[in-house]
């Protein structure tokens, strides 16, 4: 794998002609609860593109970018210790800094890979804007996303168990290997409420509309779900499913041409 920041200028120039793939993963450090470390959203954004970028070496030059660890949390999520907060203007406009400083430099196929859920909003806006401006169109993989259909298959929660630090994130924690203590979990804080509408279970971007979990049951524990009922096996199946599916989109995404440009 091959790291941006480890790369000469000259090499990164000679990566540029060869309209190689950037892929930039953003994180977030926040509480989790009792039982997992602050920065499971970055640890997750980098191991799914740290695997993608190996699937794709051979087949599509790739370039990983050092991931962005700290963004946008609620104002909720300071009433426990080790959440760092970031304005959401501040990250509109670091992540359209970074894809035009790219650009500028080259590069025309950059993907960013969110885990973080109060991200997807921003990072497409500075997409959208950066689009405008250069007419290259970067895009936004969700990891969880990615893991959806996979996950709700073989999760063992009801719904409302995988929303925040709950059977989802801590399944891919364990199957990762990063610090977990499972003797910390609880699922007292499993998110019991929502709107016929708008389902309790806001997991993986698969709400229709949005309405925050934190504004609607509020949490004991920094938590919403159930991690009492991950499991390593789960998140080894989740983090595959959420790496094929990122390749296959990267397959497509860096093959294409607008219809324009053919």
């Amino acid at each position: 794998m091959r790291r941006f920041a480890d790369l000469t200028s000259p090499q990164l120039g000679e990566l540029a002609q060869q309209n190689a793939l950037v892929l930039l993963p953003v994180g977030q450090v926040e509480e989790h609860g009792r039982h997992l470390p602050t920065g499971a959203d970055l640890f997750i954004a980098e191991a799914v593109v740290e695997r993608v970028a190996d699937k794709l070496e051979g087949e599509i030059p790739t370039v990983v970018l050092p991931a962005i660890w700290a963004g946008y949390s609620g104002r909720e999520l300071l009433r426990w210790p080790g959440t760092i907060r970031i304005g959401t203007r501040v990250i509109i406009d670091l992540v359209h800094d970074l894809l035009i400083s790219l650009i500028e430099s080259g590069f025309g196929k950059i993907v960013l890979v969110n885990a973080h859920g109060h991200h997807p909003a921003l990072l497409q806006t500075a997409v959208r804007e950066v689009a405008d401006e250069t007419d290259v169109y970067a895009a936004v993989l969700e990891v969880a996303s990615l893991a959806r259909e996979v996950f709700q298959r073989i999760r063992k929660s009801e719904p409302g168990g995988a929303i925040h630090g709950g059977e989802f994130e801590t399944s891919v924690m364990l199957y990762l290997g990063h610090n977990v203590d499972m003797s910390q979990a609880t699922d007292e804080d499993h998110f019991r409420r929502g709107s016929a509408v708008i389902p309790g279970d806001g997991f993986a971007g698969g709400k229709p509309g949005f309405w925050s979990t934190w504004g609607i049951q509020r949490s004991r524990t920094g938590i919403y779900g159930s991690p009492t009922l991950a499991s390593k096996e789960t998140g080894e199946i989740v983090f595959r499913a959420m790496v094929e599916r990122a390749v296959e989109f990267l397959r497509e995404y860096y093959k294409h041409e607008r219809e324009d440009q053919a």
